[in-house]
């Protein structure tokens, strides 16, 4: 694979992460980070769409009229988070009900709307699938973190299995400790990218 495309995928590790730099997504990060499992889930989910609608949007960039590309691109991202949802639903009920909203809600994602815009209206097919798995692998790195971070500190678990030995700080479970450890997460990110 050429350099460019390997910048292309690798973009949204880091450098241009949706969550922790352009600071996209950020509903759903804060929301469902309150376990691994459920930030996991969620970062699987909108990985396939960001994927599936990227390659789509890719394809038929050429015949979507530009008055209406916006509402077509709602309706390929849609049709996406639908088969998801449903797949979810079936095989992993517990992750569905865990999730609740926030699986449909990815249809309206800044993520997923702004690289459907910025990025596969306007690159090829296989740029467009890269930089889906690049987008969607960051996001999910970054949920991972908050998640880790959030039910590490505020359950003394992980995965179910207590590693501190004490019952955990309640505000870290709670919205408050979201943005905490998101602040913080996003401070970090910003002193790397400042070190190199």
């Amino acid at each position: 694979m050429e350099m460019s495309k390997i910048k292309i995928l690798t973009n949204g590790f880091i450098k241009e992460n949706p969550t922790l730099v352009l600071v996209l997504g950020t509903c759903p990060s804060l929301a469902v980070t309150t376990s691994i499992f459920n930030a996991l889930g969620m970062g699987a989910a909108t990985t396939f769409v960001l994927i599936m609608s990227n390659m789509l949007i890719s394809m038929l960039k050429s015949v979507i009229p530009d008055k209406i590309r916006i509402p077509c691109y709602i309706l390929v991202i849609a049709t996406f988070v639908t088969i998801v949802d449903l797949i979810i639903q079936a095989y992993v009920p517990a992750l569905s009900s865990s999730l609740g909203v926030f699986i449909p809600l990815i249809v309206v994602n800044c993520i997923v709307l702004g690289r459907a815009e910025a990025f596969a209206g306007k690159n090829s097919v296989f740029d467009s699938t890269l930089d889906g798995i690049g987008m969607g692998i960051g996001f999910t790195l970054a949920i991972f973190i908050i998640a880790f971070f959030r039910e590490l500190l505020g359950s003394g678990a992980l995965f179910g299995q207590n590693i501190i030995p004490f019952d955990g700080i309640l505000i870290f479970v709670l919205a408050p400790g979201a943005f905490i450890v998101f602040g913080f997460t996003i401070a970090v990110v910003k002193w790397l990218q400042k070190t190199k």
